[in-house]
C-alpha cells in the first residue's frame, strides 16, 4: 500500500484525490496540507478520507508513513516543497508548471538523482487517447517528417479570474496564460516534435488590467527543417484547442483529422483517399488507454513505485523541457529578440530573481480574494471531436 500526502487543497487538488480513489486497493491518502486547514477539511469530508491533516506542510517531511506526495500548491511554492519532501526520501507529484524558473527546476533534478526518488511532473494530457494515438501515428514513419505544427492553446477567463490572490502576478504565478494554460500544448507539443533551435515570439495584456503578466502570446519555433507556431491565449472565445502536424505526406491533428495530398503532374494537389484510409485504421487500432489523465499519470507513478522503477513517461526532465520552450518564449517576447536553445545558466531569464527583473508589468494587480464561492473550473479539450 503506497501512503500518499496531498500539499494544497485548491481545485486542482481534487482531480488527484480523485485519481488516487480509483487505486483504493493500491494507495491511502495518509496526509492534507494547506495554509488553510478548512479546505481540507472540506474536502476530508468530501471524498471520506481517514488522515490528517496539517497547516504547515513541513510537519510531514518525517513521517515515515508517507510514500508519495502530490504538490497541488501555487507554482511559486513547487521547487521549496518538491526538493524538500524528496531530500526526505519521499517521491513527489507535481502539478504543471514544474517552478517558477529553470533554475529552481535544475535543483529539483538534483535532488531527485541524489535521493534516487521519482519526481513526475503533471502532463494529464499525455494520458488521453487522442495524444497517445496522435503521438504514435506521428512516430510510426507514415507520414515522413514533419514541416511545419501550429499549437492553439485558446482559452477563456474573465476579469475576476485574476482577483484570486496568488494569480496575476510574476512573483507567484510565474507568468500568464503562456505558462499556467499553453503549458498543457506545450507539453504535449515538445512530446510529439522535440526541441526547437530558436524562438521569436510576443506577448500582450489585451483584456485584464488586473494582472502583471500576459494573457497572449504568440511564439514562432525554427527547426533545421520546419517551423512551428504557439498561440496561448486566455481572451479565445470558444476555447477551441488544437494540435495540427501537417508533414510530407499528410495533415494530422488533436482532435484527430486527417487529410492527405499527391500531385498532380503540374504540381496542384489531388486528395490521396488511399494514404487517408490507412492512417485512419492505424489511429483507430491503437488500443484504448485503461487509465486516463490525472488518473493515467497516478497510474504510471504507482506502477514504477511498486516495481522499484524510475522510469516514467513524465519525469522531471520531460517538466523542465516545458519550461524551457516557455522561458525562452518569455525571454524572446520580452527583448524583441530571437532566443536560441538550448537556454544557458546566463540567460537573464534563467533565475526566478531574473524573470522578476525583466519581465514586463503590463499592469498592477489590483484584487486580492482568498477564494470563490463558486469554484467549478475546466480542464480544457478532451481532443476527441474535430
Amino acid at each position: 500500500m503506497i501512503r500518499v500526502a496531498v500539499i494544497g487543497t485548491g481545485k486542482i487538488s481534487e482531480s488527484h484525490l480523485r485519481a488516487y480513489a480509483s487505486f483504493g486497493q493500491r494507495c491511502h491518502i495518509t496526509a492534507l496540507s494547506d495554509i488553510y486547514p478548512d479546505k481540507c477539511t472540506q474536502l476530508k469530508e468530501k471524498f471520506e478520507l481517514d488522515c490528517d491533516i496539517e497547516s504547515d506542510y513541513k510537519k510531514l517531511l518525517d513521517r515515515t508513513d508517507i510514500d508519495l506526495v502530490s504538490i497541488c500548491t501555487p507554482p511559486y511554492m513547487h521547487a521549496e516543497i518538491a526538493i524538500a519532501f524528496l531530500k526526505a526520501g519521499k517521491h513527489v507529484l507535481v502539478e504543471k508548471p514544474m517552478a517558477s524558473s529553470l533554475e529552481e527546476c535544475d535543483r529539483m533534478l538534483e535532488a531527485s538523482e541524489q535521493s534516487g526518488k521519482i519526481l513526475s511532473i503533471i502532463s494529464q494530457n499525455r494520458f488521453r487517447d487522442p495524444t497517445m494515438r496522435l503521438k504514435k501515428v506521428l512516430d510510426s514513419g507514415l507520414l515522413g517528417k514533419v514541416v511545419h505544427a501550429q499549437v492553439d492553446s485558446y482559452w477563456w477567463r474573465g476579469h475576476v479570474y485574476y482577483d484570486l490572490w496568488w494569480r496575476g502576478t510574476w512573483e507567484k504565478e510565474g507568468g500568464g496564460c503562456t505558462l499556467n494554460h499553453a503549458v498543457h500544448h506545450i507539453d504535449m507539443f515538445q512530446w510529439m516534435m522535440g526541441m526547437p533551435n530558436r524562438i521569436q515570439a510576443v506577448m500582450s495584456n489585451t483584456s485584464h488590467d488586473n494582472a502583471e503578466v500576459e494573457d497572449l502570446s504568440v511564439a514562432i519555433l525554427s527547426y533545421p527543417n520546419a517551423l512551428a507556431q504557439i498561440t496561448s491565449s486566455v481572451v479565445h472565445h470558444g476555447q477551441e484547442q488544437q494540435l495540427i502536424f501537417q508533414t510530407e505526406k499528410a495533415r494530422v491533428s488533436a482532435p484527430w483529422k486527417v487529410f492527405a495530398s499527391i500531385s498532380r503532374e503540374n504540381g496542384f494537389p489531388v486528395r490521396n483517399e488511399a494514404l487517408e484510409a490507412e492512417l485512419d485504421a492505424y489511429y483507430t487500432a491503437i488500443p484504448e488507454l485503461e487509465h486516463t489523465e490525472h488518473a493515467g499519470q497516478i497510474n504510471d507513478v504507482l506502477t514504477a513505485i511498486e516495481n522499484g522503477r524510475t522510469d516514467i513517461l513524465v519525469d522531471g526532465r520531460e517538466g523542465r523541457k516545458t519550461l524551457e520552450l516557455i522561458t525562452a518564449i518569455y525571454q524572446a517576447g520580452t527583448t524583441g529578440q530571437a532566443v536560441t536553445l538550448p537556454l544557458q545558466p546566463d540567460s537573464p531569464f534563467y533565475t526566478t530573481q531574473g524573470i522578476l527583473s525583466h519581465a514586463p508589468r503590463f499592469y498592477e494587480k489590483k484584487n486580492s480574494v482568498v477564494g470563490f464561492e463558486q469554484n467549478e473550473i475546466t480542464l480544457g479539450s478532451d481532443y476527441k471531436q474535430a
